[in-house]
């Protein structure tokens, strides 16, 4: 104390500003725009009245309006029909025959047609079965086929944009999660589990749009693969014959020796490869394009390449 009898100020350091032990993971979180939809405080809820029970002031508390009921979609009927449909077809040898069949498989019946086909003509092999006679082109444009449908069922079940979004915020949140961690602070890591629950909702409705498009997807896979072998196993031995320059190939031959994979098999899978690409790239730039018309969205300007060596 100084001589006029008032207090000396003090030596010591100045108290440091609060929030500076949040600096870090408000940097990370500014970053991800999942975060900055949802304030992040790591304060308590206030505690929430049950639904129906009146609060202090009111006679009488208006009870919560039930949830409507989910309606009826055809496009949901028919992705869950097929994808139980090609389940039973992939269990049941005689069931997928039959369906298989009933697309014709022959023009001039054999001697023991396999599969247990007794008509040969049907709406596909009419289509695209040549009378047996070119069995590589049929194979080709049953492999475009079979790709085309599942690319309109993957774009018809998957929002891309969406998808393109929850992968994004997902890597932002795992940034400012793993900077949480490790800092050792239980109410940061508590702050964020509004956010990870968020984000889960929105990746597990991600993933089930993508379930919708593999049942058709393996219901086309396992139908065409049908198909087509049963049409080269009732084809003829002169029919299931290919020139290949000065040799020639059996398509029902095993392509090694003691492994049960025909020639056929492995050329038509090669088939499918290029189409499922090109059916896909395409459909979703389509689909990008019409949602950017429909919202307002300018395309953003390619970044300039830089040209030239080093001064």
């Amino acid at each position: 104390m100084s001589g006029s009898g008032r207090p000396l100020p003090s030596g010591g350091p100045s108290p440091a500003p609060e929030g500076t032990e949040e600096s870090e993971l408000t940097e990370g979180a500014a970053e991800s725009p999942l975060l900055e939809s949802e304030p992040s405080t790591s304060a308590e809820p206030p505690a929430l009245e049950e639904p129906g029970t009146p609060g202090p002031g009111t006679p009488e508390a208006t009870p919560k309006p039930a949830p409507p009921r989910p309606t009826f979609k055809v496009s949901t009927f028919i992705i869950v029909f097929l994808g139980l449909l090609g389940f039973l077809m992939l269990i049941e040898t005689s069931t997928r025959n039959a369906i298989a069949c009933s697309l014709g498989t022959w023009s001039v019946a054999p001697a023991s047609p396999a599969g247990g086909c007794t008509a040969g003509w049907g709406p596909l092999y009419v289509l695209i079965g040549f009378q047996s006679q070119h069995l590589l082109a049929t194979m080709a444009v049953a492999g475009a086929i079979e790709m085309l449908v599942t690319a309109f069922a993957y774009n018809y079940t998957t929002d891309w944009v969406k998808q393109a979004k929850v992968a994004k915020w997902s890597g932002a949140f795992r940034k400012v999660q793993m900077a949480a961690v490790r800092s050792g602070k239980k109410d940061k890591i508590a702050a964020l589990k509004p956010f990870q629950e968020r984000i889960t909702r929105l990746s597990s409705e991600v993933t089930i749009a993508q379930f919708k498009g593999m049942a058709i997807t393996y219901f086309m896979l396992i139908l065409m693969y049908t198909w087509v072998g049963l049409v080269i196993a009732n084809a003829s031995t002169a029919e299931q014959t290919i020139s290949l320059g000065g040799g020639s190939l059996v398509l029902t031959n095993p392509v090694i020796s003691g492994l049960p994979i025909p020639w056929w098999f492995l050329i038509f899978s090669l088939y499918t490869i290029p189409f499922s690409l090109a059916f896909r790239r395409v459909l979703k730039h389509f689909w990008v394009l019409r949602y950017a018309r429909q919202h307002n969205v300018q395309p953003a300007a390619p970044t300039p390449v830089a040209t030239g060596g080093t001064a």
